[in-house]
């Protein structure tokens, strides 16, 4: 379960005041028009949560003991302050600080220009187009301005009004209350939807949004070294903006697909190349494939299944310095022949037999054995 104490970052015997500073020096940085971490909003209303319990004297009394369950137990409303009815967080936060505008949230022109969304755009590709780079073109739908109204959403000949409602203003006020008391809550115009404007005559090619959706097809460069689930950000390719401003960002995220040869770690890739006892004892020179083509490996005389080989600079390169690479590792591993031809037995008991063993009699091991069961 949550602290409350932790999450504003206070002692167990702090005062009110010094609960109410620490909660607007927090939510200073967790209000999700300054940060856009993806667990920003729910941050901060458990931020509102742990306030809210504990301003309120029975409360607090409740959950020292007892915790957040004794509230529940106990009848207390556990959502917190921003559960429900708030709708927008800079209502939320406006309306909790007594006032709009307050720390720079809100209370900005709603006709001003605002920035469009971000898109994002999954692609996948070959395990080698994510080691050399490469080029891929790309189709994806997104939001241009109107053409046919140039992004105002009213029909040729006409324009926008100001909203009677808020006065152009694109935010109400009305006092809600609450258990901090009653508070003076600014709110999204309903009327307008908070631009502070009304369009009488929607325009036709966009129902008054000012913007359509459209497919765009572009090529982007995919650098050399991009792993699995890299981002790549094209700048003004997301969404149009509003009011003139400008277009978010595409931001493609990259899928690669496995290869059946290769194991990446970082810059290293990683083999498998399977030899004979024979090799493993004489040593060999082998041919194995590689990023860069076949390449020939000397394998050393003795060699043990697990021990590797490197090949420097034959694996993947930097993305910030493509000329420098990371290696090529070669894991040995040493097969053991489990259905062997008469002849490899024969020398394999030769090879018994040159060890030190003893050549093994069939007939008196045999009766060895029938006169222990006799």
């Amino acid at each position: 379960m949550a602290n409350y104490y932790e999450i504003l970052e206070v002692s167990q015997t702090a005062t009110k005041e010094e609960i109410k500073s620490a909660f607007r020096k927090k939510a200073r940085t967790l209000h999700p028009d300054v940060n856009k971490a993806p667990d920003a909003e729910e941050k901060f209303k458990e931020l509102g949560k742990a306030y809210e319990t504990l301003m309120d004297d029975d409360k607090r009394a409740t959950y020292d003991r007892y915790g957040e369950d004794g509230l529940k137990n106990a009848g207390f409303d556990t959502n917190g302050p921003f559960a429900g009815g708030f709708g927008d967080l800079n209502d939320i936060f406006n309306s909790f600080f007594g006032g709009f505008g307050g720390f720079g949230f809100g209370g900005s022109d709603p006709n001003a220009p605002q920035r469009g969304d971000d898109l994002r755009y999954d692609l996948e590709i070959d395990f080698k187009e994510a080691v050399f780079g490469t080029k891929k073109e790309i189709k994806f739908e997104h939001l241009e301005v109107c053409t046919e109204c140039n992004g105002t959403g009213a029909q040729k000949g006409t324009k926008p009004v100001t909203c009677p409602t808020c006065h152009g203003t694109g935010q109400v006020q009305r006092v809600t209350r609450t258990p901090l008391g009653a508070i003076s809550q600014i709110t999204i115009c309903p009327d307008c939807r908070g631009t502070g404007q009304k369009i009488g005559t929607p325009c036709k090619a966009c129902k008054g949004y000012g913007k359509v959706e459209k497919e765009k097809k572009i090529e982007i460069k995919i650098p050399a070294g991009v792993d699995n689930l890299s981002k790549i950000r094209v700048s003004g390719e997301g969404d149009a903006g509003t009011n003139g401003g400008p277009a978010g960002d595409l931001f493609v995220i990259l899928h690669v697909k496995e290869s059946k040869y290769y194991k990446r770690d970082g810059i290293d890739i990683y083999s498998t190349l399977e030899i004979n006892p024979a090799q493993a004892v004489l040593g060999d020179e082998l041919q194995i494939g590689t990023l860069d083509g076949i390449k020939t490996v000397k394998i050393q005389p003795g060699v043990q299944s697990g021990n590797t080989v490197k090949i420097k600079g034959a694996g993947v390169p930097l993305i910030s310095r493509p000329s420098q690479r990371g290696d090529h590792v070669i894991i040995i591993n040493v097969v053991i022949p489990t259905q062997p031809t008469e002849e490899e037995k024969q020398l394999y008991r030769k090879l018994y037999e040159l060890k030190g063993g003893k050549k093994p009699q069939q007939e008196s091991l045999l009766n060895k054995v029938k006169g222990v069961f006799q």
